[in-house]
């Protein structure tokens, strides 16, 4: 089959890329430094859920290579793909499951930190809607999918460079310009302004549902007792 240039990533999965990207590590070091970047933290995981709904909207009305039904790792795929039999733009199978994985544990990372708290000064924006032993157990899990999130993303890099070095493939430029100079298909479509347009609302609703700006102001603590004296 005749190579030939095609575009394979479309403006809005490429920033989302990099966005998310950037908001992990983010995360990462303003988890890790606590004290008074712990706002930042949850501001950033606040962000993180509005690109991670974003993306599952995007995945759905998106242009072809970024809807989840081009590259859903079915048993069939995966099996081709093992004997060299997989052809198809995009992500491979493989990828694809790394993909989800990393969407699924992003999920759960961003539903715990929610409602977790540092015993200090930090609470999740969403802290009132459980009681304290709750947001507890969910901070401890909160620290334990953290471990397995820098594991996943050490793993994404490390198949980036062995994609470049041992398969002599770029992973990164595709999804820097969104065009690959080797293609075997043809150019991904759709994924228009409409489209656009309905996956930011929908994000943008489950931002603001996260930040907890709906929640009824906490009511003022009592006064103290003046002293009789």
């Amino acid at each position: 089959m005749m190579h030939k240039r095609i575009r394979v990533w479309d403006l809005p999965t490429r920033v989302f890329h990099w966005l998310l990207a950037t908001a992990v590590i983010g995360a990462i070091v303003t988890g890790q430094a606590g004290g008074n970047l712990m706002a930042w933290h949850g501001r950033i995981g606040i962000l993180i859920v509005g690109l991670l709904v974003f993306r599952l909207a995007w995945g759905l009305v998106g242009s072809t290579y970024s809807r989840f039904a081009q590259f859903l790792p079915t048993p069939a795929r995966i099996r081709a793909y093992l004997h060299g039999e997989h052809r198809a733009e995009g992500h491979n199978p493989l990828g694809a499951l790394s993909v989800f994985a990393l969407l699924g544990l992003l999920a759960a990372q961003t539903m715990t930190g929610l409602v977790a708290n540092d015993d200090i000064a930090f609470f999740g924006p969403l802290y009132e809607l459980v009681d304290r032993t709750w947001s507890n157990r969910l901070t401890g899990l909160h620290h334990v999918l953290s471990k397995g999130l820098m594991f996943l993303a050490a793993l994404h890099i490390a198949a980036i460079l062995f994609y470049a070095l041992r398969l002599k493939q770029n992973l990164v430029r595709p999804m820097i310009t969104g065009w690959k100079d080797d293609g075997r298909g043809e150019s991904g479509t759709g994924g228009g302004m409409a489209s656009l347009a309905v996956a930011l609302a929908i994000a943008a609703v489950a931002a603001y549902g996260a930040s907890g700006a709906w929640m009824p102001a906490p009511p003022p603590p009592p006064a103290g007792e003046t002293p009789a004296w």
